[in-house]
């Protein structure tokens, strides 16, 4: 199956860059599109894929799979126009970090498409094909979000990718995803900024591991972000104001000075972080 794909990945930058390198030596062909001239003459130099282009129209025809790594907006204006790009049939898997408005999206193509959300769970916080590893995947979690008409292949075909370049494929629905993703990914993400943001300067001599892993997602570049709060604003608002209540407590507390009820708000926090962690090394892979 994978064997015998011959896969276009658009967009080359950090997330479809780590794709391709992992896929590279187990597909048929491999075809890379990006819009930015230097991306494709690293991507030509590390021989990321068989043929890179510029120009989807080039390579998109020559595909039976699809994977677009883009930006979410960019998804989507890709999903509008792929009908005129690409004339026969083929599947079409995204790596979008929100599902909802990409899965509608997907629905609007013609049968001849055989559409599936994505989203592995993986990254860094530094972008662009230049930081690109075949590792990314390792032992990361690969959401998949089915249409209804997402066929049997489809879906066997995303588990074999999962499985190749190493992570555990996990299926849902895009309103679940959305959910999770807000409090799991873009709720850390807002508050990493918010930290950086308001520490004082004149603190940097005493920064040490703890801070520096607790404001890591800050170096995100925010122009990748503004896509991800725009089309996941409910469920972001929703996590934010559980964060804002619990945080709340935690000021009620420090203003009364009382002791014993903060180490108790404390530790329900530290053994809720065990909870999470042994849930998601115990599910079922």
């Amino acid at each position: 199956m994978l064997a015998d794909a011959h896969i276009a990945i658009i967009g080359l930058g950090l997330m479809g860059g780590s794709l391709a390198l992992a896929l590279r030596h187990h597909c048929a062909a491999l075809y890379g599109i990006d819009h930015d001239p230097q991306v494709l003459a690293l991507a030509a130099q590390w021989k990321v894929a068989d043929q890179v282009s510029p120009h989807p129209e080039e390579l998109l025809p020559l595909a039976n799979v699809i994977i677009l790594a883009t930006p979410v907006s960019a998804i989507l204006e890709t999903l509008r126009h792929l009908p005129h790009l690409h004339p026969g049939d083929a599947l079409v898997l995204d790596l979008g970090s929100t599902k909802e408005h990409i899965i509608q999206a997907m629905q609007e193509l013609p049968p001849r498409f055989d559409p599936v959300g994505g989203h592995p769970m993986c990254g860094k916080e530094k972008s662009s094909l230049m930081n690109a590893d075949p590792a990314l995947f390792h032992g990361a979690t690969f959401a998949f979000v089915p249409l209804e008409r997402t066929s049997p292949h489809g879906r066997a075909f995303c588990e074999q990718l999962a499985h190749t370049v190493g992570a555990t494929p996990l299926w849902l629905d895009a309103l679940t995803h959305d959910r999770w993703s807000a409090a799991i990914s873009h709720l850390p993400y807002l508050l990493s900024n918010s930290l950086a943001a308001v520490t004082p300067i004149e603190a940097a001599p005493l920064i040490g591991p703890g801070f520096r892993s607790t404001v890591r997602l800050a170096a995100t570049p925010p122009s990748l972000m503004g896509d991800v709060l725009s089309t996941n604003r409910l469920n972001i608002l929703a996590s934010l104001r559980a964060f804002q209540a619990h945080l709340a407590k935690i000021e009620t507390l420090l203003e009364a000075g009382d002791e014993e009820q903060i180490e108790d708000l404390l530790a329900q926090g530290a053994r809720q972080h065990q909870v999470l962690l042994s849930a998601h090394g115990g599910r079922q892979r």
